[in-house]
């Protein structure tokens, strides 16, 4: 190999080592921002179940003479 074409196959592999971690370092965020969805989905239907409950519940009615 002569060292012009050497030095770029160096710099590609350099290239795709830094490309590597990146995508690794990517992968983590998109599983923690999953994580962080559906935890918060969890909390977003126990609060529409909570909402649903307090307009169901009679003693939260006012009295037919208000």
């Amino acid at each position: 190999m002569t060292d012009d074409i050497e030095k770029r196959v160096i710099e590609l592999e350099i290239k795709l080592t830094h490309q590597d971690r990146l995508l690794e370092e990517l992968n983590e965020v998109v599983i923690e921002q999953r994580a962080s969805i559906d935890k918060l989905e969890k909390r977003a239907d126990a609060l529409e179940k909570a909402l649903f409950a307090l307009q169901e519940d009679p003693a939260n009615e006012r009295p037919p003479h208000y």
